[in-house]
C-alpha cells in the first residue's frame, strides 16, 4: 500500500523536480540577460535586484510553460525574464516617466534637426539643440537604447491585450484576428525600418537581438570597443523609433 502511494505521488514530485531543474539550468541565462540590459544603464546601477527579478520571471516561466506548445522553454523564458527585469526597472528612476520623457525629447530634437538640415546630424548638434552637455546627452542616449517600443505606444493598453500579444509572440496563437492584423502590421513596419538603417547599425541590431551577443562580444566581432557598439545600438534604436513615428506605428505617450 505504501509503495502504491509513493508511486501515485511520483508524477507530482517528478514534475516539481523537473521545474526546479529548469530553473537551476537556466540561471546563467538570467545573468546573461541582466548583463545585456545593464550595459545600457549608468555605471552606478545595481544589478542584484535585476537578477532577482529575472529569477522570478524564470520561475514564473517554469510554472506556466506548456511543453506541448510548438516552442522551446528558453524562448518562452526569455520573454518572461526580460519582462520581469523591465518591470523592476520601471519601478526605479532608470525607466521613470522623467527618463522616458528625456529619451523622447532626444528623439524629437534629432527629428527636428534632420528636417531643418536635410541630413543626418551629429551628437554635438543634438546636445546643443537640447541645451545640455555632451556627457548628459550620452547618458540620455544610452537609456534611449534600453527599451525599443512599449506596448502602450503600439496601442496595446489593457492587460488582456498585452497577454494576447505575448501569447502570440511566444506560441504563435492568433485568438483575435484584429489584434493579429495589428501585430503583423507592426512586424512589417519594423522589418522595413531595419532595412533602412546603416549597414553597421543593421549588423549590430542583428547580432544583438537575433544572435543575442553581448555588446562586448559584438565589439570583438566588429573590432570595436564595447562603448562604441553601445553607441551604435542606441543610435539604431533612436533611428528606428523616429522612422516608426513617421509611419504612425508608434505614438508619444504624454508625461
Amino acid at each position: 500500500m505504501k509503495s502504491a502511494e509513493n508511486k501515485a505521488e511520483n508524477p507530482v514530485r517528478d514534475e516539481f523536480l523537473s521545474r526546479e531543474q529548469l530553473v537551476a539550468d537556466h540561471l546563467p541565462h538570467v545573468k546573461r540577460i541582466v548583463n545585456r540590459i545593464a550595459a545600457h544603464l549608468p555605471s552606478s546601477a545595481e544589478t542584484d535586484d535585476l537578477f532577482n527579478a529575472g529569477i522570478i520571471g524564470l520561475i514564473e516561466a517554469s510554472l506556466r510553460f506548456d511543453p506541448r506548445r510548438d516552442n522551446t522553454f528558453i524562448t518562452y523564458a526569455s520573454y518572461r525574464i526580460k519582462g520581469a527585469i523591465l518591470t523592476e526597472l520601471r519601478s526605479r528612476d532608470f525607466l521613470s516617466k522623467s527618463s522616458r520623457r528625456k529619451s523622447r525629447d532626444l528623439e524629437q530634437a534629432c527629428l527636428k534637426l534632420r528636417l531643418s538640415k536635410g541630413r543626418e546630424v551629429n551628437d554635438d548638434e543634438v546636445a546643443e539643440e537640447m541645451g545640455i552637455t555632451l556627457d548628459k546627452y550620452y547618458e540620455i542616449k544610452k537609456l534611449a537604447g534600453l527599451s525599443f517600443i512599449s506596448l502602450e505606444e503600439t496601442g496595446f493598453w489593457s492587460n488582456s491585450e498585452k497577454n494576447n500579444l505575448l501569447d502570440y509572440l511566444v506560441n504563435g496563437n492568433d485568438k483575435d484576428v484584429l489584434e493579429l492584423t495589428r501585430i503583423k502590421e507592426i512586424e512589417k513596419s519594423i522589418a522595413k525600418a531595419i532595412e533602412r538603417l546603416s549597414e553597421k547599425e543593421k549588423l549590430v541590431v542583428s547580432l544583438y537581438y537575433w544572435d543575442e551577443l553581448t555588446m562586448k562580444e559584438i565589439g570583438k566581432v566588429l573590432s570595436l570597443t564595447e562603448s562604441r557598439v553601445s553607441q551604435i545600438h542606441s543610435q539604431a534604436i533612436i533611428n528606428l523609433r523616429i522612422m516608426l513615428k513617421n509611419e504612425d506605428v508608434i505614438d508619444l505617450i504624454p508625461g
